[in-house]
């Protein structure tokens, strides 16, 4: 909404940049800005990867961009290739910087960040502050105010949160299988930390004729796209995810 209010319309440049970690939280944030700047006429565009470059080549260049929303990558690389101009952009938004930082994508959201004016304003948005996060505010952002949400804040109430403690590894999958027996769980997405775990798991869970989807980032865009569409609209009920 900040973003939208400092628009003009009427400008047909880009004038906001927001970097994400994940091409699925860009979209996603583009899709929140498409709705919410529908009826001012605001433009967005998301720059991913796993999608056409030409694409994107094309559509920032022929027609009217008002804000960027994308992925550390696919935005530096649309810089250098002279399709984003960043000269008229007033607003540079990094969402999950903790997340992206813990990617790998530190050089790259410095690259970006070289070709932004020297006037710009800075947001970061994290949910941690490590020193890496506060090493890009010294750098990025002059006399930064920093909004904290105290921790009781961030309690979910009428969450009630529960942890099982499974000794080994090769109980986890049992374990699981039977919460998925014993509880009544409408949908659900179950996170494994790599992605050959993932494919191994979703391999196990329709042997057992569990009903699930599975999406890591070796996937291409399409194929990710129909995933998140069905769990979306309720069609997949589990959602093995990478994460």
């Amino acid at each position: 909404i900040a973003i939208l209010e400092q628009l003009k319309v009427d400008f047909p440049e880009c004038q906001a940049l927001v970097l994400a970690p994940t091409r699925e939280l860009a979209q996603q944030i583009q899709k929140v800005m498409i709705a919410l700047g529908d009826y001012m006429g605001a433009q967005c565009h998301a720059c991913i990867g796993g999608t056409a470059v030409r694409d994107d080549v094309q559509k920032l260049q022929s027609s009217t961009v008002h804000v960027v929303v994308g992925t550390p990558g696919r935005v530096h690389d649309m810089i250098n290739r002279r399709a984003l101009d960043p000269r008229s952009i007033k607003m540079f938004v990094l969402d999950e910087a903790d997340e992206m930082l813990s990617r790998g994508f530190k050089d790259q959201i410095y690259d970006v960040f070289r070709y932004m004016p020297q006037d710009i304003q800075v947001i970061l948005l994290s949910a941690t502050m490590p020193d890496e996060v506060l090493e890009v505010t010294k750098r990025f952002m002059r006399e930064p105010i920093r909004i904290l949400v105290k921790k009781e804040e961030l309690t979910l109430e009428g969450i009630r949160q529960f942890y099982i403690q499974v000794e080994k590894e090769e109980w986890k999958l049992d374990t699981l299988c039977d919460l998925y027996e014993t509880l009544t769980i409408t949908q659900a997405v179950i996170f494994c930390n790599t992605r050959r775990k993932v494919d191994w798991l979703t391999e196990k869970m329709l042997s057992r004729d569990f009903t699930v989807s599975a999406m890591h980032g070796d996937m291409d865009q399409k194929e990710r796209d129909v995933i998140m569409r069905e769990f979306r609209t309720g069609s997949s009920r589990v959602l093995i995810h990478h994460g």
